[in-house]
């Protein structure tokens, strides 16, 4: 598989936000970065912002919660 180059994002949260962050990632049992990356993508596809499909082999929008 070929290594994808990746971007840094750096935002300022209040503490119940990154928290929020934080539980959500644990609860699917993912990385905040791809919590972060499914929240966005999720976002858009039901906004209709038109995003093209480069994100690290499909993985963030293929997954399903786990229980």
């Amino acid at each position: 598989m070929a290594v994808l180059k990746t971007e840094v994002v750096s935002v300022r949260v209040p503490p119940d936000i990154k928290a929020a962050l934080l539980a959500a990632a644990e609860a699917e049992r993912r990385s905040q970065a791809s919590m972060l990356e499914v929240m966005v993508l999720d976002y858009c596809k039901s906004h209709g912002v038109k995003v093209a499909d480069t994100h690290s082999s499909g993985q963030a929008s293929g997954r399903t919660r786990r229980s």
